[in-house]
Parts: C-alpha cells; sequence; structure tokens
C-alpha cells in the first residue's frame, strides 16, 4: 500500500484471496471523509461492491479506472455523508 497525494494505492494481487477483503476494509477505514484509495485487482471486484453496499451503504463512491481484461482498477471514496446512496459508475 502506498499513498500517492490524497489517494492510497492498493494493489492486492499479490495478496493471498482470503486476506484480500479484510485488507481492503482495513484501508477503507483509514480514510478521512473525502479521500479515495485506488484498488488494483486481477479479477473484477464487483462482489466487493455489493459487500460495501450491503455494509456500508452511503459511505463510498466507487468508480471503475479500468476493467480488465487483466487488472481492474477502481477508485473507492469515502463519502463526506453517511447518508447518500453510493454513487458508482457500476454497470449492472
Amino acid at each position: 500500500m502506498s499513498i500517492e497525494k490524497d489517494r492510497v494505492l492498493l494493489d492486492v494481487r499479490p495478496i493471498m484471496p482470503k486476506e484480500k477483503h479484510a485488507m481492503i476494509y482495513a484501508a477503507f477505514e483509514r480514510l478521512e471523509a473525502g479521500q479515495s484509495m485506488m484498488l488494483i485487482n486481477d479479477h473484477d471486484p464487483k462482489p466487493l461492491y455489493h459487500e460495501f453496499s450491503a455494509e456500508k451503504p452511503g459511505m463510498f463512491n466507487w468508480d471503475y479506472v479500468e476493467k480488465g481484461p487483466e487488472i481492474w482498477k477502481v477508485v473507492i471514496t469515502k463519502s463526506r455523508f453517511e447518508h447518500q446512496k453510493p454513487k458508482t459508475t457500476e454497470s449492472e
């Protein structure tokens, strides 16, 4: 994990699958309101989006930057207001 300006870079590709979500949640919890992290993964983190939607509704925005086929990059921003509906560029 590294920090680039106000954005945390979190490359979870080399991390064991069973450890990825805990690491991502921990990084999200450390963010200040309005800060974001760039998640880099080797597969679409769509299941993580659904987990965040269920467990942290209104607390994040989710924006795909790159959608595979080998690398997925998503910017996850901690919302300034906890009661807003999650915003996403997710196409369902």
